[in-house]
């Protein structure tokens, strides 16, 4: 079984296991989730730094989606 098959989500394993396991906790699992949130509402999640932040925002451009206005 590989390591992640437990962290069902569609993010990039560049994310970091952490933060993918705490934002599926969280109730994140996929990125039509994430517009509508905010970064600073994700960096309240233990395990959700800066970097997070910019990888997922970077996902989300790729696909025409963004992270709700703070």
């Amino acid at each position: 079984m590989p390591e992640d098959a437990a962290v069902p989500t569609e993010y990039p394993q560049r994310l970091g296991k952490t933060a993918r396991r705490v934002l599926a906790e969280a109730g994140y699992t996929r990125y039509d989730q994430l517009p509508h949130v905010t970064a600073k509402q994700l960096l309240k999640i233990h395990g959700v730094g800066p970097k997070a932040i910019r990888i997922l925002t970077e996902e989300l451009d790729e696909r025409g989606l963004a992270l709700a206005a703070d």
